[in-house]
């Protein structure tokens, strides 16, 4: 298991709205649903946080990948 800090996102005043949302929402879907919407929830951080890619997706919870954030 992974470890995540995505629920600790949605309480953070530094998270961007955008991300939030899409967080909440990944988790109201079934589990095979979630890694989409996480790796969404990664770009916006990416984007509007300025957060390194890997970084992202490590706080979603997700493995770095190449071209994750793009």
């Amino acid at each position: 298991m992974a470890f995540s800090v995505a629920s600790l996102l949605l309480h953070s005043d530094s998270t961007p709205e955008g991300a939030k949302t899409v967080l909440r929402d990944a988790f109201t879907r079934p589990e095979e649903e979630r890694p989409a919407l996480l790796q969404a929830a990664a770009r916006i951080l990416y984007r509007e946080a300025s957060l390194d890619c890997s970084d992202a997706l490590e706080l979603v919870g997700l493995a770095p990948q190449p071209c994750g954030c793009y």
